[in-house]
């Protein structure tokens, strides 16, 4: 089986390694194309008025100075060659990617190309806490990520749906289990707009979270409420994104 990786956090991001360890756990055939910088919260942008540049750092290994959506496309379509891969691995974020995350996330959006493309997809996130932001429970993503591919796989991925899978933030002996849930939502307020002076006194603005609104209690069987009971969060998302109920009550109406 032929594995293709790639991930937003960068080419160089630890959470790179850790879904390149959980490939290896399933094929020894593994590719990694990832972006050159950062490129947390670009959603599924595609590159067209800018040419992508191309480096390899290593034996199958390449960063791309462009988004997740164009390494998935450059890894599929061009450096792989004419075997294309069998699956495709995104991640592993640091930073779930749970909820309104999945319009936002380019880890998500790297999955959602190799859907695109005809290729089983996951996207894998490791949530962390304040305390564990600078050290976040990858082993919790090493032991329960290679399983989790296994058996979905086993069971097949429909072809127009990306597998979501959120680790906790806790110990993998911590873990109590893993669950299929729903995409959750938010407070409407945790999105927030931080005002501050350069030292020229011009204004200038942090798009960030407010944790507050993220505390609120999430609804059961939701990806949120997994994490916070310390299981992993395993969320099918369809690429249609078509509301067939109301698409039915607007035939009514219009029709």
């Amino acid at each position: 089986m032929r594995i293709l990786c790639t991930n937003d956090d960068g080419i160089h991001a630890p959470g790179l390694k850790v879904i390149e360890e959980i490939a290896r756990a399933l094929s020894d055939d593994v590719w990694i194309v990832a972006p050159e910088l950062d490129q947390s919260g670009v959603s599924h942008s595609l590159s067209l008025n800018d040419p992508l540049r191309l480096r390899e750092v290593g034996p199958r290994h390449f960063a791309v100075r462009g988004t997740p959506t164009d390494c998935v496309i450059m890894g599929a379509r061009h450096i792989l060659g004419e075997k294309r891969p069998d699956l495709v691995l995104s991640g592993v974020n640091k930073g779930r990617n749970v909820a309104e995350d999945v319009v936002y996330s380019g880890t998500i959006a790297g999955a959602l190309e190799g859907t695109i493309l005809g290729l089983p997809s996951f996207a894998l996130s490791q949530e962390f806490s304040i305390a564990t932001r600078d050290k976040p429970s990858w082993d919790t993503a090493l032991k329960f990520g290679p399983q989790i591919v296994r058996k979905v796989l086993e069971a097949g991925v429909p072809k127009s749906t990306v597998i979501n899978v959120n680790f906790p933030s806790c110990a993998p002996d911590q873990v109590r289990g893993i669950v299929v849930t729903r995409q959750g939502k938010r407070n409407l307020g945790f999105l927030k707009v931080d005002e501050r002076r350069d030292g020229r006194g011009n204004p200038y603005f942090w798009i960030g979270f407010d944790r507050a609104a993220a505390l609120d209690v999430p609804d059961e069987g939701t990806d949120l409420a997994a994490l916070a009971a310390h299981y992993v969060s395993v969320t099918p998302l369809r690429l249609d994104r078509t509301d067939e109920a109301f698409s039915s009550k607007l035939s009514d109406i219009l029709g």
